[in-house]
C-alpha cells in the first residue's frame, strides 16, 4: 500500500527534532529570486494565490499590487482593519498609475488586453475604496477576488515561454509545459483543480495525461484521514499503478520539487535526504486542497497514478515548515469546491475527471 502516514511515523523522532530546531528559526525564508518570489509574512494558506506566486515571471510592481490586494484578506480578518485595508488599497492605485512599468514585462503583442485588464482593475480599485468608506465587508470580499482573478490573467499574460528544460532521462514520460484545468465530477458534487506544469512538468503531465485518458473515471477514493488525507487512483486488481498500454509496463513517474529560489526542479530525492531541511517548495502543502503525488514509503521515483488531496488543517500541520514539504510533489491545488471535498470519504468515488482548459500544453512522451 502507498501508505503516507506509515513514512509519517516512521521518521516521527527525526521530525520531533526537526521541529525543536524549527521554533527557534523564523518560518520565513523566502529568497527575493524571480522565480515565484513569495512575499515575506505568515505563510500563504490560499491555493490560488500560491499559484499566483508560483508563475515564472520577474515584474516587480505586478507583485506588489497582488500582495496589496491579498493583504487585504489578513486585515479583514483581523478585526477589520480598515486604514490598513485602504492603505492597501492606495499602494495598488499607485502602481496602476505606471501601467508602463507593468507592461514592459508583457510581450508586444499581449499588450493591448493586457492595458485593457489595467483599466479594469484601475476602475475596480476605486470601487473598493468607496466600499472601504463605507466598511462595507462582503463586497469588498466579493471584489478583491474579482480583481485578483484580473491579476492572474495579466501575470500569465507575462510568461514568454517554458522556463527549463526537463532532464531528457524523462523524455519518455508526458509533460505539462504550462497549466491545465481539471473539473471533477464526483457522487457528492464537482471540484475544479488548478495543476501547475511550471513547477513540476512530469508530475502534472503523467496527470494530466491520465486524465485525459479517462483513467480516473469510475475510480473510488481509497483512503481518507480526517484532516489529513483524501487518497485515488488505485485501478482495479493487483496493480498499484498505471500500466501503459503501449509499453505494458507500470509508469513510474520521480519525485519532483521545485525549491524556492531555484530555476528548475530536483528530482529523485526527498529534500530531507539531501539534507535541505530549511529549504521551502515553491508549491507547499499549505492550503486545503493541496494536490500531491503518493507513492511507495521506500522509493522515491515510484509514483505512478494515485494521487492525494492534502487536507491542510493549521493546528495539526501548521503552514511555513509542514513536515510533508520536500517529501512529496505537490502539482496543483483545488481552487472550487471546498465544501465539497471536505465531504468526501473513502468509498466515494470520482465520475468523471476532464481536462476543461490548458490540454494544449500538455506534451507528449517523443520516447517509447
Amino acid at each position: 500500500m502507498f501508505n503516507l502516514l506509515k513514512s509519517w511515523l516512521k521518521h516521527s523522532l527525526r521530525a520531533i527534532l526537526l521541529v525543536t530546531i524549527l521554533l527557534g528559526i523564523s518560518t520565513v525564508g523566502w529568497t527575493s529570486s524571480s522565480y515565484a518570489a513569495l512575499p515575506s509574512g505568515n505563510a500563504i494558506t490560499d491555493g490560488e494565490a500560491l499559484l499566483r506566486y508560483a508563475l515564472p515571471i520577474d515584474n516587480q510592481p505586478v507583485r506588489k499590487l497582488q500582495a496589496s490586494l491579498e493583504d487585504i484578506s489578513n486585515q479583514l480578518r483581523a478585526n477589520k482593519r480598515w486604514g490598513a485595508v485602504s492603505k492597501d488599497l492606495s499602494q495598488a492605485s499607485r502602481i496602476l498609475d505606471k501601467p508602463s512599468q507593468i507592461l514592459a514585462s508583457v510581450p508586444q503583442e499581449r499588450q493591448p488586453q493586457a492595458e485593457a485588464w489595467i483599466t479594469e482593475l484601475k476602475s475596480g480599485i476605486a470601487e473598493l475604496q468607496e466600499l472601504v468608506k463605507n466598511k462595507q465587508k462582503d463586497p469588498i470580499v466579493e471584489g478583491r477576488a474579482k480583481l485578483l482573478s484580473l491579476i492572474t490573467l495579466l501575470e500569465e499574460s507575462m510568461v514568454k515561454k517554458f522556463p527549463f528544460e526537463v532532464p531528457a532521462e524523462y523524455s519518455n514520460l508526458p509533460q505539462l509545459k504550462g497549466r491545465a484545468t481539471i473539473a471533477f465530477k464526483t457522487n457528492k458534487g464537482d471540484l475544479t483543480v488548478v495543476v501547475d506544469g511550471y513547477s513540476a512538468p512530469v508530475t502534472a503531465g503523467n496527470f494530466v495525461d491520465l486524465v485525459q485518458q479517462g483513467f480516473y473515471n469510475g475510480l473510488e477514493f481509497t483512503r481518507s484521514e480526517e484532516s489529513y488525507v483524501l487518497q485515488t487512483g488505485d485501478p482495479e486488481g493487483k496493480e498499484l499503478g498505471f500500466i501503459d498500454p503501449k509499453t505494458g509496463k507500470y509508469r513510474a513517474i520521480p519525485l519532483e520539487i521545485l525549491v524556492e529560489g531555484e530555476k528548475e526542479p530536483t528530482y529523485g530525492i526527498t529534500l530531507e535526504d539531501a539534507g535541505r531541511y530549511l529549504d521551502m517548495p515553491v508549491l507547499p502543502f499549505s492550503s486545503f486542497g493541496a494536490l500531491a503525488m503518493a507513492r511507495p514509503e521506500s522509493d522515491a521515483n515510484g509514483a505512478s497514478s494515485q494521487v492525494f488531496f492534502f487536507l491542510f488543517e493549521p493546528e495539526l500541520t501548521p503552514a511555513g515548515r509542514n513536515l510533508l514539504d520536500g517529501r512529496y510533489s505537490v502539482f496543483g491545488y483545488l481552487t472550487e469546491g471546498k465544501e465539497i471535498l471536505d465531504k468526501l470519504k473513502a468509498g466515494d468515488k470520482i465520475e468523471s475527471a476532464k481536462v476543461f482548459q490548458g490540454i494544449e500544453n500538455l506534451v507528449q512522451p517523443q520516447a517509447a
